[in-house]
């Protein structure tokens, strides 16, 4: 690398770190935990590069933005904060920061993106700053790194009119996300609509919902349930919405891959939905934010008028440990139940097992024991469980091969896993033809390694 890096942080040893990595990398450096010394050295017409942090000290990096892109425009600055908020890398989008990173930050995906921002000196941000109301906190918690990936790809999607279908397991918050994306859009003042089978059952539905969003944002739910004869009907709405054309948006419980294989779904209407692709995690892929949502939700109970409540010690520990595979929604009526029925502030460890039911999930993740219930015991309960985190409602239709794909994806897997990657084998221990399991591997997605045998 050949320039000048600015780094602004008021962390000593992000400075050091930064410093000797740049030098090595063959720039110059200068490093400053103020915000007016960069200020200045950017007045002055120092740097090729500006890296720095959000609080300081003296100020907030993000708020000096406007300032330096006036001072100097075309110059890059990458943001780095540890505010790792979805507000914080949309205001870092809006303020046309170069590039924006969480902390903790991969190193060397920082040098990378100094290079970018080194090659490109000169071009212009692409993003237009605007005021909006931030003051209501978006539906969205995290910090774990999979979820900074996911605000970051949020931010950049948010302002452009690129469909976006969103991925995930039920529970998830695939419709939060989907109306995050509008109401922080330049499109938040206009109608958000969502749209299901029923509105596309005759030919005039697609018409009377484009009437409806009125150029907003429309979501499609659970684009894998809508028939051909519906999808037909929504190609030829994407290809000529009218004169007020609106942002589409669409959810999928399942990898629509699959159903492009079975004929399942046009691939027309996944080519015009996947413009961009936002995959919600589910809450086992990021445990460490169960913590910080359990305290979330209970403030928001709170809030609505119920007694204050935390989790104690213990109870917090088993909230980690669970497997929640309802996710956060299952989480988040967990939570409203215990702020309902505990007995003191303190939530004890007994009043969650009360909550969740002394489920067999619990127990594999604490203790390790077997159980000797039959297996069709253990899959009723889990389906009933399943049913009830929906409420009085029914849950969304497909759910039988949703079903079947959960349990056949794990049994597979661990099937390839005791045959250490022998599809023959594999293949003979399940009792089905060997080509048969190529296919679910393909439709399935699973990644097939050579692991060493279970004992």
């Amino acid at each position: 690398m050949d320039g000048t890096v600015l780094v602004a942080d008021d962390d000593r040893t992000i400075r050091t770190v930064l410093t000797q990595a740049l030098t090595r990398a063959g720039c110059k450096v200068h490093a400053t935990s103020s915000l007016t010394t960069l200020m200045r050295w950017v007045a002055e017409g120092r740097g090729d590069v500006v890296i720095s942090d959000v609080m300081m000290p003296d100020g907030n990096g993000l708020e000096m933005l406007p300032k330096i892109h006036e001072d100097r425009p075309g110059l890059p600055v990458i943001i780095i904060s540890a505010q790792n908020t979805i507000m914080t890398a949309i205001k870092a989008n809006e303020a046309q920061a170069y590039d924006y990173l969480p902390k903790p930050f991969d190193l060397p995906d920082l040098m990378k993106r100094t290079a970018r921002a080194l090659a490109s000196r000169g071009a212009k941000a692409s993003v237009t700053t605007d005021e909006r109301d931030t003051s209501d906190e978006l539906p969205l918690i995290g910090q774990t790194p999979v979820m900074q990936s996911l605000y970051s790809v949020m931010a950049r999607v948010m302002n452009t009119d690129i469909a976006v279908l969103i991925t995930g397991e039920s529970g998830t918050g695939k419709t939060a996300i989907a109306r995050a994306i509008h109401d922080f859009s330049d499109r938040r003042t206009l109608p958000f609509v969502t749209m299901t089978t029923a509105d596309l059952q005759d030919i005039e539905g697609p018409a009377r919902v484009l009437a409806r969003v009125k150029g907003g944002t429309l979501l499609i739910e659970e684009i894998a349930d809508i028939d051909l004869v519906a999808q037909a009907r929504l190609v030829r709405m994407m290809d000529a919405p009218g004169e007020h054309v609106p942002r589409f948006l669409a959810t999928s419980l399942v990898d629509l891959s699959g159903k492009l294989d079975s004929g399942a779904l046009r691939q027309d209407l996944y080519y015009r939905l996947g413009g961009a692709s936002l995959s919600v995690p589910a809450l086992r892929e990021r445990v460490e934010d169960i913590a910080l949502l359990a305290s979330h939700f209970l403030s928001k109970a709170e809030a609505e008028g119920l007694a204050h409540r935390a989790l104690s010690d213990e109870a917090g520990k088993l909230i980690h440990d669970y497997r929640w595979p309802g996710n956060v929604r299952q989480l988040e009526n967990a939570m409203r139940r215990l702020s309902l029925t505990s007995r003191n502030d303190a939530i004890t460890r007994a009043e969650v097992e009360m909550v969740l039911g002394n489920q067999p999930d619990l127990e594999p993740v604490l203790t390790g024991e077997m159980t000797t219930e039959k297996l069709s015991a253990s899959v009723e309960r889990h389906l009933r469980r399943y049913f009830d985190l929906h409420g009085g409602a029914l849950p969304p239709s497909g759910i039988y091969a949703r079903i079947l794909r959960e349990f056949e994806q794990p049994l597979i897997e661990i099937s390839l896993e005791a045959t250490a990657g022998n599809q023959a084998k594999c293949a003979d221990l399940l009792g089905i033809n060997r080509n048969t399991l190529r296919k679910k591997i393909t439709d399935l997605d699973i990644r097939v390694t050579r692991r060493r045998k279970l004992m």
